[in-house]
């Protein structure tokens, strides 16, 4: 892939985000399985080039007095946005919410136009008690970052967001498989890149990366199963002007679809 241009600004192994932490009793009949040993794997569809992820739960692992559940992949890498963000991270259920903690970090194999690295602690992932566009963590979670890049000092902003989604009585994923009471979840990453030039005594603001959605993620999960597709677009647009300037592309693009085949959910 050509080079991206967060990619070249954002070399970040460590970002400390902090979500509250939310446990008023809620209803939390719908049932997700959190249990060791339980696994899933996913056929993995990057716009044609063809991957498969195992994910499991590795077991307990204690994070400030709370109990979470450990998930793992079964190889060192995995490709598909939903396996890669639990790999290694915690889970733990709270009411009628899934929050994760741990490092979100996107797989190489997505070619997304950033290198991502998050570190969350309790960041909601799922509420089935969430109503359509509802957010689901009080805030977004926000940081700047400054980078210099040829010369050129470069801040990128973002926002990162979880929204509840539809809940469906009956879900068929695209390729036909059907599945009972389902609630989607979306998760959106939000991102500016701007820098200045000095020409002379002037000082020039430059927007790179003018503020829009990079990720959007939508996340289907069957009660007593789990998660069961996902669908991420990666969207990216810069002037021609800039992105000449800074020898990157001036657009990028990609649809990712992860369809669960095999699991074990006890």
């Amino acid at each position: 892939m050509k080079k991206s241009i967060l990619f070249i600004f954002l070399s970040v192994s460590s970002i400390f985000i902090s979500c509250s932490n939310d446990d008023e009793p809620e209803n939390s009949n719908f049932n997700i399985p959190l249990v060791d040993g339980n696994y899933w794997t996913y056929d993995v569809d990057s716009e044609g080039i063809f991957s498969r992820d195992s994910l499991y739960i590795f077991g307990d692992i204690v994070i400030n007095d709370k109990t979470y559940k450990k998930f793992q992949t079964k190889d060192d890498i995995a490709t598909g946005f939903y396996s890669s963000s639990l790999r290694n991270n915690s889970v733990r259920k709270s009411g009628s919410k899934l929050l994760l903690s741990g490092n979100l970090s996107l797989a190489a194999g997505q070619s997304l136009p950033i290198n991502l690295d998050l570190s969350l602690t309790d960041f909601v992932i799922f509420n089935s008690n969430a109503s359509n566009g509802q957010s689901l963590n009080s805030s977004p979670v926000t940081g700047t970052i400054e980078q210099t890049y040829q010369d050129y000092p470069i801040t990128i902003n973002y926002s990162l967001q979880s929204y509840g989604g539809e809940s469906l009585p009956t879900f068929t994923s695209p390729i036909g498989d059907i599945y009972e009471n389902v609630k989607a979840t979306k998760i959106k990453l939000n991102v500016t890149v701007t820098t200045v030039q000095t020409i002379g005594l002037f000082t020039i603001p430059i927007t790179i990366l003018s503020p829009q959605d990079l990720i959007i993620s939508t996340i289907y999960t069957a009660e007593n199963i789990g998660v069961v597709y996902v669908n991420t677009n990666t969207n990216y647009s810069i002037n021609s002007d800039i992105a000449d300037q800074f020898e990157i592309p001036v657009s990028g693009s990609q649809n990712q679809k992860e369809y669960l085949d095999l699991y074990l959910a006890n």
